[in-house]
């Protein structure tokens, strides 16, 4: 069992986890998870900017089913990794560069899985 499959595993869990939460929860109660105190308290992160530019509200209906669609694909990605299935290095990289937007925490994440699923892939 390699660890670099095993640490994409993981990132594919924290990626898609927190965004299927994040996702679930602002369709349930109308609001992401948001820092609760600080320079930041109750803000979204620069993400909801980038992807406003673009014409889509970040607090939209819409942006919140692509939390959830985004979160469960890299959820059903990591276990593709887990289980060495032939779609999930294809699966991870089009999940990696359409995460990309997801800035700061998500984009490391989507930039590090990328990496890892090339390596693991040259090999």
């Amino acid at each position: 069992m390699s660890v670099l499959k095993w640490i994409t595993v993981a990132l594919c869990v924290l990626q898609g986890g927190y965004m299927l939460v994040d996702g679930m929860r602002a369709l349930m109660t109308g609001q992401y998870i948001t820092p609760g105190s600080g320079e930041h308290a109750g803000q979204l992160g620069p993400w909801a900017r980038l992807v406003e530019r673009v014409g889509l509200p970040a607090e939209s209906t819409p942006m919140k089913l692509i939390f959830v669609a985004l979160g469960a694909a890299w959820l059903a990605a990591g276990v593709g990794v887990a289980a060495e299935a032939a779609w999930s290095f294809a699966a991870g990289l089009a999940l990696a560069v359409a995460t990309l937007w997801y800035l700061v925490p998500g984009t490391v994440i989507a930039v590090l899985v990328a990496v890892l699923l090339l390596v693991r892939a040259g090999r």
